[in-house]
């Protein structure tokens, strides 16, 4: 006997509301070329996976030059090392091209309450800031929380030492006190600037960063300082305590240096003057050793081609891999790149640049036409198997910016978990043992997915 079963309306809407949702979510079927990518790619990510060459590489690089802030011998011994690795590598064309850096030395410095009571502050110059006379600076300190606060002071503040207790909001919002702080400060009379450090609290670890000066106003010496100092002023200043604060920085600008862009490629098979960039940055800062900004970066950047390489995956197009100098106090790298290749930039497929950490990879963010866009969820999805399919709404970097703009060149960058990178950026804990070798092993497959496959598609990206 056949029983009819009676479902009631509420449920039998909830059924097909969900097929209706389920439908719309289902994933878009794969586009038929990226058949012929499935095995390359799982190649590609195995290999990387396989060992733990990519950290070791990357410590080697740490532990042996250390910091490489422009100017430095430290940068200079890195890059002769790149040099000759990517050429025992077999990359291709490897050379360094020129460029003119700015040169700037931290030389001794420090920081400390005088009053209410003498109590040492932990401090990082600002990068380029001025130097202190040789004795220092000690004056009255005032604490503000945003432009808005200085400014209604005015000229109160002259022959003081301004201190900006800012929280941390991001670091797009948070970063220009630190870059025109020191010069909004001076227009009032200051004659020096500290600055909570711009990132997330850490354990009394001061961030530094580069800092433009205004050229109409005088150029005052300016540091970070540790968030937990710059709540003890603020503390002090709301009890009515008066506060005095002492500045000594022996910080100089000396004449440019030479210095160069790394550059190993894997030529293309079939179109060579067609190029995918792979792009980083080499130097860093002269506190820590620069492993994730961006060291690690640059690594997992050439890890990429050198897994190409030593797999015999040889794509159509040009890959490669651009190691930028003096990104973090000039970006002198950036500028010189476009510069040098503005000929070919009409060529340039691709850019994509990875100066956020190599922590665990989510995807890439994407800068390009919606067709394009397509054809780069397309590869991402190669990469299921290491969670790193998202395609985010934008994506560049600053030293493949210049390029980017003046050719018109689609962008990425490389998408990571950053929950750990602001709070070591630009401090002394900036070192390698915060990095999982399978994270940077993740980021290196990514890369070297999305950059062979881009490069090998069978018509432009884009087209």
């Amino acid at each position: 006997m056949r029983v009819a079963m009676r479902i009631p309306l509420a449920v039998a809407a909830v059924v097909v509301a969900a097929a209706i949702v389920g439908a719309a979510q289902a994933p878009a079927p794969a586009p038929a070329w990226l058949e012929a990518y499935r095995e390359p790619a799982s190649r590609l990510v195995g290999a990387a996976l396989a060992d733990t060459a990519a950290w070791n590489r990357l410590a080697e690089l740490t532990d042996t030059f250390g910091h490489r802030l422009s100017g430095s011998t430290g940068l200079e011994n890195a890059i002769d090392w790149a040099l000759g690795e990517m050429s025992r590598d077999g990359l291709e064309n490897v050379r360094g091209e020129k460029v003119m850096v700015p040169h700037w030395v931290r030389g001794r410095e420090s920081a400390e309450i005088v009053s209410p009571v003498r109590h040492p502050l932990v401090m990082l110059g600002l990068g380029n800031s001025v130097g202190t006379p040789a004795g220092g600076i000690e004056a009255d300190a005032v604490v503000v929380g945003s432009f808005a606060e200085l400014d209604a002071l005015g000229t109160a503040l002259k022959g003081k030492i301004v201190v900006y207790n800012v929280p941390w909001t991001g670091y797009g919002e948070t970063v220009r006190y630190r870059s025109t702080g020191a010069s909004r400060a001076a227009a009032h009379g200051a004659i020096g600037m500290l600055l909570r450090s711009v990132g997330q609290p850490g354990l009394r670890t001061p961030h530094t960063g580069a800092l433009s000066y205004a050229p109409e106003q005088p150029q005052i010496p300016a540091a970070a300082i540790a968030g937990e100092d710059a709540d003890r002023l603020q503390r002090l200043q709301d009890r009515g305590q008066k506060l005095a604060v002492r500045l000594m920085m022996e910080a100089r600008m000396l004449p440019d240096a030479e210095s160069a862009n790394v550059i190993g490629e894997i030529v293309g098979r079939e179109r060579p003057e067609e190029v995918v960039v792979l792009g980083c940055h080499f130097d860093s800062w002269d506190v820590g050793t620069g492993a994730t900004d961006d060291g690690g970066g640059c690594i997992a950047s050439w890890e990429a081609l050198r897994l190409m390489k030593k797999l015999g995956l040889r794509p159509r197009r040009t890959v490669r891999v651009v190691l930028f100098t003096n990104e973090e106090n000039g970006l002198r790298g950036g500028l010189a790149y476009r510069e040098q290749h503005a000929a070919e930039l009409a060529n340039h497929i691709l850019m994509v640049e990875t100066d956020g950490g190599v922590f665990r990879p989510l995807g890439f963010g994407f800068s390009g036409s919606d067709q394009a866009r397509a054809t780069v969820k397309a590869v991402a999805s190669l990469l299921a198997g290491i969670g790193a399919t998202r395609i985010g709404a934008s994506g560049g970097g600053a030293d493949i910016g210049p390029s980017v703009q003046a050719g018109k060149v689609p962008s990425m960058s490389l998408d990571v978990d950053g929950a750990l990178y602001f709070t070591i950026h630009h401090t002394p804990a900036d070192t390698v043992d915060k990095i999982e070798p399978t994270d940077i092993a993740r980021c290196t497959a990514a890369l070297a997915v999305m950059g062979y496959v881009v490069a090998d598609l069978p018509t432009r990206l884009g087209s």
